[in-house]
């Protein structure tokens, strides 16, 4: 099976190469924006017409998109996650080659979700966010291409890999430096969220599932349990062998909070903060700019806006309706995620 894969170098892509790479039936060719791709291409700026050429060429079974953007406004989020996925279907459409389509979606798309609640794949989207939207409209003209397709919604993916930027990676960030300079107390804001963390190996597991199988439509892929940010954070702590004590700090909407991000270290009571403006992460959410990037620190301290650890547009609360993945790919996790976090922290402490 002659696979083309779009976005190999991506957080998420690479695991999926590997575990392409790892079937000894699959024959893989990366497609890409940069130099290492086997070929390369820009889906926001091709043609189709010149994206179908080349897949009459090679002429995949197979094709796999992983590529796509989760930080910028909403123009640049449209042009490559939307735009893009237009022209993979549009040359798919033209092209002789029949190959299937994966598309690796977001649970972004679905919005927020009531807490305690399951979300499955026939829930009606309200993402509330740009990035969401985005890929909301990707996974839509998936659906109406009329192609063999496939679109699988991953919830909140961990494990090795996970940028620094992203709500555990910053975490593990934060633990680190207190780890470092020997604070004993670590303040960490914004812990009360809830998601549905899936390692990212998982997840490439269940591309390559996918892949393989007939299953069309919208599934899932999470482990099916919602955890709290500050149980992750326990378990983190755990792990990493911190003995110093962790400090809520979530306060009432309205009101400016500490999140996870760049500490800070005060003299007194060797306490770290996490205080800072925030943009877009490569999961979709925001992380923190350096403080100077408005002006000095006492001046971001105190005018920086509201904001939350997960300003992905989903709310206090996301878990994955996962029966579909098991009955339609016969996929299911095996990845804990005390495990995901192990590895996380592991190269985390390689910065020490």
């Amino acid at each position: 099976m002659r696979v083309l894969l779009i976005g190999a170098n991506g957080y998420i892509g690479r695991f999926v190469a590997d575990r392409l790479l790892a079937d000894p039936a699959v024959q893989l060719t990366a497609l890409g924006r940069g130099d290492d791709a086997d070929v390369r291409f820009d889906l926001a700026t091709g043609s189709p017409g010149a994206l179908t050429r080349f897949l009459d060429a090679v002429h995949p079974g197979v094709v796999v998109n992983c590529a796509g953007a989760t930080r910028g406004g909403a123009r640049e989020l449209t042009r490559h996650n939307t735009v893009a996925v237009a022209t993979v279907c549009e040359a798919l459409r033209r092209s002789g080659c029949g190959a299937r389509l994966v598309q690796v979606g977001c649970s972004a798309e679905y919005g927020p979700s009531q807490p305690g609640s399951s979300t499955a794949e026939d829930a009606v989207p309200r993402p509330g966010g740009p990035y969401g939207v985005s890929k909301l409209a990707a996974t839509e003209l998936v659906l109406g291409s009329g192609l063999d397709a496939v679109v699988l919604r991953v919830f909140s993916p961990a494990g090795p890999g996970t940028p620094a930027g992203s709500p555990l990676g910053r975490l593990a960030e934060a633990m680190r430096r207190a780890m470092q300079s020997g604070d004993g107390e670590l303040r960490l804001g914004g812990l009360g969220a809830q998601r549905d963390f899936i390692d990212v190996r998982d997840v490439a597991r269940a591309v390559h599932a996918a892949s393989l199988s007939a299953a069309q439509g919208v599934i899932n892929i999470g482990s099916g349990r919602a955890v709290r940010l500050r149980d992750a954070a326990a378990t983190l702590a755990r792990v990493a062998g911190y003995g110093g004590a962790l400090h809520e700090l979530d306060t009432p909407p309205g009101a400016l909070r500490p999140t996870i991000g760049h500490p800070r270290t005060e003299s007194a009571g060797h306490r770290v903060d996490a205080l800072g403006h925030h943009r877009a992460d490569s999961l979709g959410h925001h992380r923190p700019e350096p403080l100077g990037h408005r002006g000095d620190r006492a001046e971001a301290e105190h005018t920086s806006p509201v904001t939350y650890p997960y300003p992905d547009g989903c709310g206090s609360w996301q878990q994955a309706d996962v029966r579909t993945a098991r009955d339609r790919l016969g996929w299911r996790p095996r990845i804990a995620l005390e495990e995901s976090l192990a590895d996380i922290w592991m190269e985390a402490a390689c910065r020490i």
